[in-house]
Order: C-alpha cells, then structure tokens, then sequence
C-alpha cells in the first residue's frame, strides 16, 4: 500500500502534498521532517533568536498545513513555503522593531555550521574577530540584502534557486547579491576590515 510506513517517506513531494490535501496529516509530516531543519536555518537567517527562529519555522508549517489546499500543482513546495515563512518572520520583525540582528546571542558552533569545511582551533580563533566584524556588518544592512545574502552564503543556494524564492528572474538576484556584497564590504571596511575572508 502506498501510505504504508515503510514507503510514505519515500513519496515525491508532489504526492505527499496530494495526500496532505485529501487530509493526511502523516504525509504532511514526512513534509515537515524533510525540510524542518532548511526552514529552521532560513528563519535564523531573518530573525537571529534560535528560539524565535525555531517557534516562526514551526508556525510556518502550520500555516502551510492549513492552507494545504491552496497549494497550487506544479510548484516546488519549500518554495511555497518560504513565502509563507518570509512573511512571519518580516512581520515578526516589524513586531518587535528591531533593525539589527543578534547574532552574538546565537552559539558559535550554531554559526559555524552554516559554514562549509572543517577549521583547526587556531583558524579558528584567528578568524573569530573577523567574523564578529563580519556579523556586525550582517547586521546593519537591510532585510533585503540579509536575505539574499544568507541564502547564497549561507544556505549555498544557486542564483536560480533564490530567484524560485523570490519570484524574480536570477539576474535580479545577481544584482541584488552583488549590491549587497559591496554594502557589506563597506560596512566591514568601516570597522577597519579591508576584506572579508
């Protein structure tokens, strides 16, 4: 049988979502389990609280889940998703009024996942000041930039992946990235940072 435990985890997500639409809510779960941890990371990415992060990725997939009927054939379904979480944490922010993030507050060996590739403690220590630099600089831009920003550098997405999630062509993303990057050089060069490493 299809639904069957041993096989509902290997459904495609296009058949899963035809599941969850005919309300079933353990193939909308096998949903959750695949993307929960990317949704966590981006949600990090807008709002810099890993509580916050972790309770807005969550409410995002309970959105989603009750709005499951509303998803429209043919779309990729963490895309659909991530307008819906973009949205809570945007108004989160707005909520909260905070134009900076607090990326101090989240542990370093959190931050340092979202690296790729492997330091030794002494590299690691000699780019700790670099990257204190660096996130103050994160902070100061705009929600805009930060966004484009976590998604290529952070979550390693291609030009045409965030052009999906944003719903523009990937030349607006090229320039929109490129924009950011050299508003983040010059905040990091205004702490006496002439690159970023």
């Amino acid at each position: 049988m299809e639904t069957a435990s041993a096989t509902i985890e290997e459904l495609s997500d296009e058949r899963l979502i035809e599941l969850a639409q005919e309300g079933n809510r353990w193939a909308f779960g096998v949903l959750v389990k695949r993307y929960m941890r990317r949704a966590y990371f981006v949600a990090l990415g807008f709002v810099a609280s890993p509580e916050d992060a972790e309770d807005l990725s969550q409410e995002a997939f309970i959105r989603a889940y009750r709005n499951i009927h509303r998803f429209e054939r043919g779309r990729k379904f963490f895309t659909w998703y991530y307008q819906i979480l973009r949205n809570l944490c945007f108004n989160h922010l707005k909520k909260k009024r905070r134009k900076a993030f607090l990326f101090a507050e989240i542990p370093e060996t959190e931050l340092l996942e979202l690296r790729s590739g492997g330091e030794s403690p002494e590299e690691s220590l000699e780019r700790h000041e670099t990257m204190r630099a660096f996130w103050r600089a994160y902070e100061s831009l705009s929600e805009q930039e930060r966004e484009v920003i976590w998604l290529r550098e952070f979550q390693g997405l291609s030009y045409k992946e965030i052009a999906e999630l944003l719903g523009c062509p990937p030349g607006t993303v090229m320039s929109r990235l490129y924009n950011a990057r050299r508003h983040l050089a010059k905040k990091m060069k205004e702490q006496g940072w002439e690159t970023i490493n």
